[in-house]
């Protein structure tokens, strides 16, 4: 019984020492991105954009292999965090601003620059919130009020973060490249927009995550 409770699709409660080899689900979100990594690691749009795109993002994905066995999260939230990572792949590939998806709806509804990176960042806190809620739930106990509030707390510090981040990579290994990398598009309150978005996506995250955990304790007291 526990062993199957180990890889539930959702948060994991457990210590639990999961067997890759057995996780047909990760093997398949490994495999995928691997190959769109590499596949638009090929010939990106502009090469030093692509390096300072994936600073971040190769230590960050080393991490999480090397503490799948120490500190192994839910399959929900590891799916979460691939379609995250997924989209950065195509941004990184095109550079934000550049986007084909981006320009086709600028097109289709006459938006004034190519929002994709707007995209990216709302889809941060709406993908990442939920996983930042399992590692609160699990190192810090956290119930109640505070397991809804942190991972908004937390989406916010990082995209705040990764914005100072971004500029000082920018200033330091290629200042000429700057607004390509940034996505600013001319807009002077870019960094503050992205940060807001990031912000609203975590909310309608632990929003969902709220109405979805009520509606399953009411369907368990109903059996």
């Amino acid at each position: 019984m526990g062993q199957k409770e180990e890889f539930t699709i959702t948060t994991a409660t457990q210590r639990i020492r999961p067997d890759f080899r057995k996780n047909r689900l990760l093997q398949l979100l490994l495999a995928w991105y691997v190959v769109l990594w590499i596949l638009l690691a090929i010939k990106p749009l502009y090469r030093q954009d692509w390096f300072l795109e994936n600073l971040l993002v190769i230590p960050f994905f080393i991490l999480l292999v090397t503490t799948y066995r120490a500190f192994p999260f839910s399959n929900m939230s590891y799916l979460l965090i691939t379609l995250f990572m997924s989209l950065h792949a195509v941004g990184a590939h095109y550079t934000y601003a550049e986007v084909p998806f981006g320009f086709w709806l600028k097109e289709v509804f006459s938006f004034s620059r190519n929002h994709f990176d707007r995209i990216v960042h709302l889809s941060f806190g709406l993908l990442i919130a939920y996983p930042a809620r399992e590692l609160f739930f699990r190192i810090a106990h956290s119930r109640g009020f505070w397991a809804y509030y942190l991972p908004i707390a937390m989406v916010l510090a990082f995209s705040g973060m990764f914005e100072m981040v971004e500029m000082i990579a920018a200033l330091i290994v290629s200042p000429e490249l700057g607004d390509a990398y940034l996505g600013t598009q001319g807009d002077v309150w870019d960094a503050q927009k992205d940060m807001l978005a990031a912000t609203v996506g975590a909310v309608i995250a632990m929003a969902l995550t709220s109405v979805f955990r009520n509606m399953f304790k009411r369907k368990r007291k109903d059996l």
